[in-house]
């Protein structure tokens, strides 16, 4: 059974899903979005300070929750806006993929992003005498991310379609290539900019209203106890086989988790309470402890109790990578990969802790994950900045590392059993 079923996935499913992981328009989404993580994770790190960990009655906190506007605003310009980076980031891939200039492609999504925003206008400030037009700020941040995805595939389609046609300027090979580029941009330029211009603001279409309506039930259900274990289940079903299930999974799910911890930092940053729960820093923080399948136990009791010298030797090497959460050691190296003893606690732990972490999370036992941290940081670190300072998140993170030892434990024994006899023999 394990033979065929092992067939099957290298035969017939793996070959499909590499190429479904490898196609130009997932891997711009993918690659563009990835291109915001730093400024998301350092951007992030400013709700913290603005509102940090310690007791109200402190002066140091005092001075901060005092001084908060100013000190979010590095925040406001990062993550707050983090679909204007994006839009930049997937043109510029896409165009890359097409062998097309890819700063055009990242300028000309720009265009057709910014084009997706009306403008409001403001009268004058009594206090601050402004007047004019102001940018409805939640269009450039998570709630705009998928228009943002949408109309930079649109723009890029619209510079490779012109720049195959002769609707299109062609300069001279004695031009400088900048100046060349620039007058070759023209055509679809003119396009994107009337086109966009005309479909928002002479027909009155709202872009992120509209896209807004299809993705909200996806968002709602991303937000799930039942999403999070299907998404678990996925990801460590497909590693299994050796198909990288992050890569897979992880290029449809960011835009969602990337929501959902847009609508929790931007409540934080409003003086309001976080409600989403299954955005990406729970994952990582409270189910892939030590890397894809909450590994962390299994490089333990290889390190700790193995009695094989393989296995030991193994564990030693491959714990202190585990404890920065880089796994490939033990997915490899054990192997994880195609061995029927190992697949099951490397998909059933992490839907364990899965469970544990969501239910502690909606009763209120933890807070809800609000900073993207580097997710090379050991475990509890992660877990406490993760969610704004909470010391509750450290202590759930060691139990779930102490879960993941227990569901581990029974079949590291079979496995290192096995080894031992082997090496006896």
């Amino acid at each position: 059974m394990v033979e065929k079923l092992t067939e099957f996935f290298e035969n017939k499913l793996s070959g499909p899903m590499e190429k479904i992981s490898q196609e130009r328009h997932l891997r711009a989404i993918r690659d563009g979005i990835v291109a915001t993580l730093p400024l998301i994770i350092v951007g992030s790190f400013f709700l913290i300070i603005a509102m940090p960990p310690l007791p109200q009655d402190w002066e140091i906190y005092k001075f901060l929750n005092g001084h908060a506007g100013t000190i979010l605003l590095p925040y406001r310009m990062t993550m707050f806006i983090m679909a204007v980076y994006a839009t930049f980031g997937i043109g510029y891939s896409l165009a890359e993929s097409y062998d097309l200039d890819k700063l055009t492609g990242g300028i000309l999504s720009m265009i057709a992003f910014l084009c997706t925003i009306t403008p409001v206008s403001v009268s004058a400030d009594s206090n601050a005498g402004v007047s004019g037009w102001v940018m409805p700020m939640a269009n450039l941040g998570g709630g705009g991310l998928f228009v943002s995805i949408v109309v930079s595939i649109i723009a890029v389609e619209v510079y490779r379609l012109t720049s195959k046609s002769k609707f299109k300027i062609k300069m001279p090979e004695q031009v400088p290539p900048a100046v060349a580029r620039s007058f070759e941009a023209l055509t679809p330029t003119i396009v994107i900019l009337v086109g966009m211009a005309c479909i928002t603001y002479f027909l009155g279409f709202d872009w992120h209203l509209a896209i807004s309506k299809v993705v909200s039930p996806l968002v709602e259900a991303a937000d799930s106890l039942p999403s999070v274990l299907l998404l678990v289940f996925l990801i460590t079903f497909f590693w299994s086989f050796g198909i990288h299930g992050v890569s897979i999974i992880g290029s449809i799910a960011r835009p969602l988790w990337l929501q959902l911890i847009d609508a929790n930092t931007a409540a934080i940053a409003a003086g309001n309470a976080p409600t989403a729960i299954a955005a990406e820093p729970l994952f990582q923080w409270f189910i892939w402890i030590g890397g894809s399948g909450c590994t962390i136990g299994l490089a333990i009791l290889l390190a700790f109790t193995a009695k094989s010298k393989f296995a030991k030797s193994l564990g030693k090497t491959a714990f202190l990578p585990a404890v920065f959460n880089i796994n490939e050691p033990l997915i490899f190296g054990t192997p994880i990969v195609l061995n029927p003893v190992l697949i099951v606690p490397f998909i059933i732990v992490p839907m364990i802790c899965a469970t544990i972490a969501w239910f502690a999370t909606s009763l209120g036992l933890v807070s809800h994950v609000v900073v993207t941290a580097p997710w090379t940081l050991p475990g509890p670190i992660g877990a406490y900045l993760a969610t704004g300072g909470d010391w509750r998140a450290a202590v759930l993170c060691i139990i779930l590392i102490i879960v993941s030892v227990v569901g581990y434990y029974p079949f590291v024994k079979i496995y290192d059993n096995k080894l031992l006899k082997q090496e006896q023999e």
